[in-house]
């Protein structure tokens, strides 16, 4: 009897640890999360305002009433940096959106169909992989103007080859599979089969590109934004506040503060992507 009721137990125990997160990725989670929190309701989370200082009080370190700091203009660094987040976050949304749904459809139509349309598509994705993402990105927010939301369809439009070619790769795969022949043999036609059997099923595997995307995105803007091809100040996107005080090294806060919190959402949307793909 003892043999019988432990295997259950076991195997309960089993389950268990295959759902249990590791801490690093619940320590992502909360990174994002209070990023995320920070671009929804900012005053939440500060009461000074990041576009008007004290001169007073330029250039102090971080301490209890400011703890990043404050700037050349007596700004409030922490203020400016959470109020920055939300231009931050809606531009890598913007960038991921256009390459996902750009780059999926390429993607899914050429692996689908196959023949002329495979052919035309994969050398479009061709063209674009030769260029690199970052100077692709340059191009184009050079073509259609300096500002942050240029600067995230610019972004997106470097990442869509990268999508096309996942897509591609997982469509052609998918259309193999037992149940999509079966459809195809009891009469369903290729639209059908395209939209209710075979983009659901390599879709998987887009989302954890997509959270990876998303981080990369932040890290291009943020370069764009300190070479210039972003908003002009006052505004306080993380690459913006990054330039600012690269010229007042003298007072390093000014470019560890928003450079740490760059660097620790990206690491965090990247832990929580390798995660995904795990457990995918």
């Amino acid at each position: 009897m003892s043999g019988i009721s432990s295997t259950p137990r076991a195997s309960a125990t089993g389950w268990l640890t295959s759902l249990s997160i590791p801490p690093s990725v619940v320590l992502a989670f909360a990174v994002i999360a209070l990023v995320i929190a920070w671009s929804l309701a900012p005053g939440l989370f500060t009461s000074q305002s990041p576009f008007n200082g004290v001169p007073a009080d330029k250039l102090l370190a971080p301490g209890a009433e400011h703890w990043f700091g404050t700037d050349h203009l007596g700004r409030d660094l922490y203020t400016r940096v959470v109020y920055g987040t939300a231009s931050s976050v809606r531009s890598a949304l913007i960038a991921v959106t256009i390459a996902a749904v750009t780059g999926g459809l390429i993607g899914l139509l050429a692996g689908f169909f196959g023949g002329w349309v495979d052919i035309v598509f994969a050398r479009l994705v061709d063209v674009l992989l030769a260029i690199p993402n970052f100077l692709l990105a340059v191009i184009v927010v050079t073509a259609i103007g300096f500002d942050t939301t240029n600067a995230a369809i610019a972004t997106g439009i470097s990442a869509v080859a990268v999508f096309a070619r996942v897509m591609r790769s997982e469509v052609i795969k998918t259309r193999q599979a037992t149940f999509v022949e079966a459809s195809f043999l009891l009469g369903g036609s290729r639209w059908h089969i395209l939209l209710r059997h075979v983009l659901p099923n390599a879709s998987r595997s887009v989302f954890p590109l997509a959270v990876l995307q998303f981080g990369l995105s932040i890290l291009v803007i943020a370069s764009l934004a300190f070479l210039g091809y972003g908003d002009p100040p006052p505004a306080s996107d993380w690459g913006l506040l990054i330039s600012i005080g690269k010229d007042y090294l003298k007072w390093p806060w000014l470019v560890y503060a928003p450079a740490f919190v760059t660097i620790a959402t990206v690491l965090s949307v990247n832990r929580i992507s390798r995660w995904l793909r795990k457990t995918d």
